[in-house]
């Protein structure tokens, strides 16, 4: 195996963690909630808060990578994570958890920066495609282990050691990619940290005002928070109009409609469809009455595919373009959230894994073909800013996603119900298990139409052809 190869299977390795810790947190919540004797409403921001601090300093970690060398911050990353996830197994309470998680999403964010840009470094363009799709298992396999995962280790082991299972694989890949993991271009640019603090009150508050609704219901406090969430939100794009390095550099977006509209799709893309598998377990959970890890085992056939099939569907992007797979690709999600949307309270769970499984494809035609789009497309020079930017576009898609579930589904329930659904320590039965899966639906109807624009986008993003690229550079 040559040198690129074994970077490669490096950045599957960071890929491949980070995507087990944003899905096996979810099963283990309840374990953890009753160990630590922590309030729910805490236990929910083990979840977010990793989710924020990668989608808020994702762009900046890219952008230091591109001054001081993207293997050094990489590397740098993992190792963090690695620290990180043996702080959370070790947490003595929920608010040194919740602490850890942030530690552990710097980490993330490092590598997940910097992965994008490392393969436009190592491979020509007509080739990234390939990688990206390698990429892609890491991530699929990933999710299925964390879900799979998620409920095993909680249930025959201990909840601590689904943070403890990344210290040895951490360790091995860490000395793996300081041997392999070598790039030499440097960028003069500057931090936007002022972009970044103000990103961060806008996120956290409208976050938090919408895990409020689920805990609360509608009051005055979380219709303050989000709006004021959105105004600082306004701002922020508003300052980044005048920073010379910014967050969201708006320039990038201008006459290069595949680099734009790629970047738009993968954003309303997890937008609407990376909280589908939470939806999905709290009605296995919820209202089905399923234990963590059977719930959980109903999702893997469509990971499972998703990873077998993405290398060939990266191959495909290098050949023909991203806008054909990638659009196909929103187009099964699609799908798959309207067989969601046919779930009743006795619905066979065969129609769980036919969702499941034409979703886990389309996810494996879209995620490969689109960031091999992004990177191929992205301004000369700015590989390091264009990796930080779609992961960071992707991951506030993420947060918004999960919120969107939590506070559209649990409208419809007494607060407490629903928070108690959410963190797996109560079945619904009767009139209150159909009141949550209209809930539950809603949510699904809120995804179907971000869904649908990002197919649109997708579709019209504009030709390109991968072999006249490669000629170029």
């Amino acid at each position: 195996m040559n040198s690129s190869n074994l970077a490669l299977l490096v950045l599957v390795f960071g890929t491949l963690m980070s995507a087990i810790d944003t899905t096996i947190v979810v099963l283990a919540i309840p374990s953890i909630t009753e160990e630590l004797h922590a309030d729910l409403f805490i236990m929910i921001w083990v979840i977010i808060l990793y989710l924020l601090v990668i989608a808020v300093f994702t762009t900046q970690l890219g952008r230091l990578g591109d001054i001081y060398g993207r293997a050094k911050f990489y590397n740098l990353g993992f190792a963090i994570f690695t620290l990180g996830s043996a702080l959370c197994g070790a947490s003595p309470n929920a608010i040194s958890l919740v602490a850890f998680r942030g530690i552990q999403g710097i980490g993330a964010a490092m590598m997940q920066a910097n992965a994008g840009a490392i393969i436009a470094d190592i491979f020509p363009p007509n080739r990234r495609g390939r990688a990206y799709g390698y990429t892609a298992i890491g991530w699929n396999t990933g999710a299925t282990l964390g879900i799979v995962l998620g409920g095993f280790i909680t249930t025959f082991i201990g909840w601590r050691y689904i943070f403890y299972i990344n210290v040895p694989i951490g360790i091995i890949a860490l000395i793996l990619g300081l041997r392999y993991i070598k790039t030499l271009e440097t960028r003069k640019v500057k931090l936007d940290i002022v972009g970044m603090i103000t990103l961060l009150v806008a996120l956290s508050s409208m976050v938090y005002g919408a895990v409020d609704i689920a805990g609360y219901g509608i009051r005055a406090l979380n219709i303050i928070l989000i709006s004021l969430g959105l105004v600082i939100l306004l701002i922020f794009f508003w300052l980044e109009r005048k920073h010379e390095f910014p967050i969201i550099d708006l320039r990038a977006f201008k006459g290069n409609r595949v680099f734009t509209f790629s970047l738009l799709a993968s954003f309303l893309q997890s937008t609407g469809y990376l909280a589908t598998a939470f939806i999905i377990i709290m009605y296995l959970q919820g209202i089905r009455g399923l234990s963590p890890l059977n719930a959980s085992l109903l999702l893997v056939p469509g990971y499972v595919l998703a990873s077998l099939v993405a290398p060939f569907t990266g191959r495909l992007s290098d050949r023909i373009g991203a806008r054909i797979p990638a659009t196909i690709g929103v187009g099964l999600m699609l799908i798959a959230v309207l067989i969601y949307l046919t779930l009743s309270l006795n619905t066979s769970l065969y129609v769980v894994i036919l969702a499941s499984t034409i979703g886990g494809l389309g996810s494996s035609l879209f995620f490969p073909a689109n960031n091999s789009a992004i990177m191929a497309n992205a301004p000369k020079g700015f590989y390091g800013g264009a990796s930080g930017l779609a992961r960071t576009l992707a991951n506030l898609g993420s947060i918004i996603s999960y919120t969107i579930a939590i506070s559209i589904s649990s409208i419809v329930v007494p607060r407490y119900v629903a928070f108690e659904v959410f963190l797996g320590t109560s079945n619904l039965i009767g009139g209150v298990a159909s009141a949550f899966l209209t809930g539950l639906k809603a949510a699904f109807y809120v995804s179907l139409g971000i869904l649908a624009l990002a197919l649109v986008l997708s579709a019209i993003r504009g030709k390109e052809v991968r072999a006249q690229i490669a000629k170029g550079s």
